[in-house]
């Protein structure tokens, strides 16, 4: 990857689309689960989602497998997508951008305070 793609995110694009591409080939029962992991990891990853790559790479390749093996969802991931996707953002309490952002302006609205303070 050179700085351009990384600077204007058409490397995010490429894979992105390709992720799509490789989530049309599902059966439609693994196609839903791939929508709604997506759903339930995007509120884990940073401004451009860059980080999530590597982790929707492999739920996606799971699912590959598992209906390669001709497995049903919930026989892998079972009743509770969101606790999945969960443990694999980091585990109950992974932080979120609402909390980055969160800490971030708490941080600067307590620096702007202590300059009026003092």
């Amino acid at each position: 990857m050179n700085f351009w793609e990384t600077i204007t995110g058409s490397d995010l694009s490429r894979e992105w689309k390709a992720f799509e591409v490789r989530a049309e080939a599902l059966p439609d029962d693994h196609r839903a689960a791939w929508e709604q992991i997506k759903c339930h990891l995007f509120p884990h990853g940073d401004l451009t989602g860059r980080n999530l790559m590597p982790i929707l790479d492999g739920a996606l390749g799971l699912l590959e497998v598992t209906a390669a093996e001709g497995r049903g969802v919930h026989e892998v991931l079972g009743d509770d997508i969101r606790g999945f996707c969960t443990a694999l953002a980091g585990g109950e309490g992974a932080r979120t951008y609402r909390d980055r952002w969160r800490e971030q302006l708490n941080r600067n609205v307590a620096r702007k305070l202590s300059r009026l303070g003092g």
